[in-house]
């Protein structure tokens, strides 16, 4: 059984950091349109407060990849339950994810959607544990790095609880907090 563990970063901390983001992302792609592509489900609240800080006409798309399950550690296999529907050649598609961890799912991402040819590809994660990594990925816009640590809330789940908390938190094994 699992436990809430201590707050790693505070709502007040994600906010001003999507907000950071949203105005870096507004400078660097200045005159064009941005296609926003969210990862489901946990993405869904970091690319909604992300896209109202970008001052940009932009699009919005989703993509469902699975690669936990409803564990807490990836699996290694990636499945794309739902692609996008929009098409992507010639735009600049920017992937929004809540965390990465191993990098697996997202480079195995990368490489099915510049294989559909977009003006350009990259990658906004609000956490990141670089501890992890098992594979070279470049992250353009990255939030909070995390320690190797099983994590919740700001749309981070664990088998489909928690994505409601305003913060990110830990999340222990119950006999750990005895």
């Amino acid at each position: 059984m699992l436990g809430m563990g201590e707050v790693l970063v505070g709502s007040e901390e994600i906010r001003e950091k999507v907000r950071e983001m949203g105005e870096r992302i507004t400078e660097d792609y200045a005159g064009e349109r941005l296609l926003l592509v969210g990862i489901l489900r946990g993405a869904v609240v970091v690319l909604s407060d992300l896209m109202r800080c970008v001052e940009l006409p932009c699009d919005i798309d989703f993509m469902d990849i699975s690669s936990y399950g409803s564990g807490t550690s990836s699996s290694g296999v990636v499945r794309i339950l739902k692609d996008l529907e929009e098409d992507v050649a010639g735009r600049h598609v920017l992937i929004v994810e809540d965390i990465i961890d191993t990098g697996l799912t997202l480079s195995y991402l990368k490489r099915s959607l510049l294989a559909r040819k977009p003006a350009s590809l990259e990658i906004c994660t609000l956490l990141t544990k670089p501890s992890r990594r098992q594979v070279d990925l470049e992250i353009k816009y990255v939030g909070f790095e995390v320690p190797d640590v099983f994590v919740v809330g700001y749309g981070i789940d664990y088998a489909g609880s928690y994505r409601n908390l305003p913060e990110i938190r830990a999340l222990e094994p119950e006999a750990a907090r005895a």
